[in-house]
């Protein structure tokens, strides 16, 4: 470089510097723009020898990613200047977060480190989606020291996003599809609308370019007529409000592609079908105490001129979104016979709106109660501190709460809550508090008893009635949508099953005393691979539910004892044994093996779908054919909503399970003598016996004599015969037997 060209660019960079300071949405103290021109130096000297892809200075991306933390989302002086450091520790030599704590403090030091620790994980090569889920968890785990790292790096990425056009295609393709997986999903929870739609613009840009360049060219051509029309709409409602004296703007706001791209994939629609491509905003000036008045006073407005459409109308002013968000959200029918969505907010309101987190704090009382966003920060904790959830579920789960709508219920004592639409009445039974779901016996909706997998409305009134002795049961997953209750579940099975495994070591312990065999990790690894098991929790565990029993362990011990003849075959065989390591995994792991329908389980006959084709372990679902019996379809196969949509009534829930470790339904019939208390104790034998579960009981009695039948849920057939072996004993009962 020339020093003509030298000078421009320092020019450049004392120019960008200067403007982030003129730019910031809080007030910046004296001492702020002090750390801040610290920060700046710092950042300045640690990047000296570094220059983009580009071929710019590097020092332009920690400006770049300064501004957007200080206009865009308007955080503090703090945040600004470890934004200007973010990348300094790890591209430097010379600097340590030891110096930053001493030149800056503890606060930017933290932040610092946080992001220092993400960069390094999103270095590794070419990561497959479990490992960037791994390190997305591990991103996630830094909101702990503080939320204002993420934010940062959300930042980092967007300039990131702004600036790829100087890379391979490959790797545009990578970072896009990283972004749209992982940072637009945390920007939008975290109230940050307009990064979240410019980072899925730019994500949309480099993986389907093509789609990309065609609506932004469709949406350019139809700007004009676009703002003619914003134009006529608004001069109807304007003679009003400026009659009513409101001090207000009207703005047109376009739909973002993204949003577009979705609609027409989700509506099967082209892009002049869509109908609703951009939203008019009003924005009115007002103070806390008549805001919800003015909102109000504006939709009347707006109504009186266009008809709305009923079933359009979201009121978020009264129950705020979970991501703090606050406005009045109307859909009309306007000039020309077109839908108009017109969404009403104070200036506050939009603020948050447009800045998220930052105006959220800033307007948020010191005497509030904990507020939606923080209490999210917690759960979100609370799951993360959970090691045993894997992490592409955890993502997925994560995701899926995110993105999904909300519904508002209330508790007995009247406290609103916010849940996931679809959520059940076991799913609020956890938002109140895990002890309460982890207790949970049924619920009563609005004065009514319903099952735990009903689905809950807006405006229901719930009530969840416990008991010490209730228990997880793995049917709950199925009655659950929300990432807290599914993962509080799955934790609770698995160490329920941990304690049945270490119940069944003790069993097998004594079982093979009995056949001269001695219980080591030599004779561990032995069983496994007989069974053609996993780990020794899958064996222990299907000794303790009687899965595996004697004649299985007499049969192991013979095939044990003829030594030539094993030896024999396992030369033919040539199985390799499991690892150790994978022995030794604290898991009962599933070998999906046996397909069943509908609520009570059956097995029936069935096709795999060839469009598809579904294997042990997909999420599948069974639809009746005419001709062709049942076919068994992925609920994610491209003909899935078709035939959902088309023909409901034949659509069978379906679902893969380990039949080992499958509970069957078994009828057992009983007669003899009637007395008083007999059905008694025949329910007290029942329930009291180990993993059974009675799930109808008949009983009549004629003359002194009385008969019965009881349906009831086992492991296998050995838990079958202790039980009729004991009903057998009671006193005035003739015949037990297994239908």
């Amino acid at each position: 470089m020339t020093a003509e060209d030298i000078e421009i660019e320092n020019a450049a960079i004392t120019k960008a510097y200067k403007e982030l300071l003129k730019v910031s949405y809080t007030t910046l103290s004296n001492d702020d723009k002090k750390l801040i021109r610290s920060a700046f130096e710092v950042a300045l000297d640690g990047h000296k020898d570094q220059r983009r892809k580009s071929g710019e200075a590097y020092i332009f991306h920690p400006l770049a990613v300064a501004k957007i933390v200080a206009q865009e989302i308007g955080l503090d002086g703090t945040s600004i200047a470890a934004a200007l450091l973010h990348d300094v520790v790890e591209d430097s030599p010379d600097y340590t977060i030891k110096d930053i704590e001493k030149r800056f403090g503890k606060t930017v030091a933290t932040i610092v480190d946080g992001l220092t620790k993400i960069s390094s994980l999103s270095k590794e090569k070419d990561m497959d989606v479990s490992l960037q889920a791994e390190n997305f968890r591990k991103m996630l785990l830094t909101l702990n020291d503080d939320v204002r790292v993420i934010i940062i790096k959300i930042a980092d990425r967007l300039h990131n996003m702004q600036t790829m056009d100087a890379m391979r295609p490959d790797k545009q393709e990578k970072i896009a599809s990283e972004t749209l997986y992982i940072y637009a999903p945390l920007a939008h929870r975290i109230g940050l609308y307009n990064i979240k739609t410019e980072l899925e613009d730019l994500g949309l840009k480099y993986t389907e370019p093509d789609v990309y360049s065609d609506i932004l060219s469709k949406i350019e051509d139809s700007k004009e007529e676009q703002d003619q029309y914003i134009k006529q709409f608004s001069s109807v409602i304007k003679r009003s409000l400026n009659k009513e004296q409101f001090n207000y703007t009207i703005k047109g706001r376009p739909k973002s592609i993204f949003s577009i791209r979705k609609k027409m994939m989700t509506q099967g629609v082209s892009f002049d079908e869509v109908y609703d491509k951009f939203a008019i905003r009003i924005i009115y000036e007002s103070d806390l105490e008549n805001e919800k008045f003015f909102a109000w006073k504006i939709y009347s407005i707006v109504t009186d001129h266009f008809r709305p459409n009923p079933i359009r109308l979201r009121d978020w002013i009264s129950s705020p979104k979970s991501t703090g968000y606050e406005a009045l959200h109307i859909t009309v029918m306007g000039p020309k016979g077109r839908w108009v969505e017109v969404q009403i907010r104070s200036e506050r309101m939009n603020e948050i709106a447009e800045k998220g987190y930052a105006a959220h704090y800033k307007y948020k009382q010191g005497n509030e109660k904990e507020d939606s966003l923080e209490t999210w920060i917690n759960r979100l904790q609370e799951a993360l501190e959970n090691p045993e959830t894997n992490a592409v579920d955890f993502v997925e789960q994560f995701k899926l709460n995110l993105y999904s709508k909300e519904i508002f219920v209330f508790t007995p004592k009247g406290d609103l809550k916010s849940l996931p639409k679809g959520a059940t009445a076991l799913d609020f039974a956890f938002s109140i508090h895990t002890e309460v779901g982890m207790k949970t016996r049924g619920a009563k909706v609005n004065g009514k008893l319903v099952p735990l997998s009903h689905e809950l409305v807006s405006g229901d009134q719930v009530d969840i009635l416990t008991s010490d002795s209730a228990k997880p049961n793995s049917n709950w997953l199925d009655y659950t949508t929300t990432a807290r209750a599914r993962s509080k579940i799955k934790s609770a099975l698995r160490e329920n099953k941990k304690r049945i495994g270490e119940e069944g070591k003790e069993i097998l312990r004594r079982k093979l005393k009995q056949l001269k065999i001695t219980l080591n990790e030599a004779s561990t690894n032995e069983l496994v691979n007989y069974f053609k098991l996993k780990t020794s929790l899958d064996l222990f565990y299907r000794v303790g539910i009687g899965t595996i029993d004697n004649t299985m362990l007499k049969n192991f011990a013979s095939s044990r004892s003829n030594v030539l003849m094993s030896f024999i075959k396992n030369k033919i065989k040539r199985k390799a044994n499991v690892s150790k390591e994978d022995i030794d995994k604290e898991e009962v792991t599933a070998n999906y093996d046996l397909l069943v329908f509908g609520k009570e389980e059956e097995k029936l006959d069935y096709k795999l779908s060839n469009c598809c084709n579904p294997i042990p372990g997909d999420q599948v679902f069974g639809f009746l054919t005419v001709s062709d019996g049942i076919k068994v379809h992925k609920k994610n196969c491209p003909n899935a909503v078709s035939l959902q949509s088309n023909y409901a009534y034949r659509i069978m829930t379906a679902k893969w399970i380990d039949s080992s470790q499958q509970e069957f339904i078994a009828k057992i019939a009983i007669s003899g003598i009637d007395n008083i208390g007999l059905v008694n104790e025949i329910t007290q034998i029942i329930s009291s016996n180990m993993h059974v579960n009675m799930k109808s009981l008949n009983f009549e009695s004629d003359d002194g004599l009385f008969s019965g039948k009881v349906n009831i849920e086992v492991k296998n057939n050995t838990i079958i015969k202790k039980l009729v072996e004991k009903l057998k004993k009671i006193n005035g009962i003739d015949k037990v037997t297994r239908l």
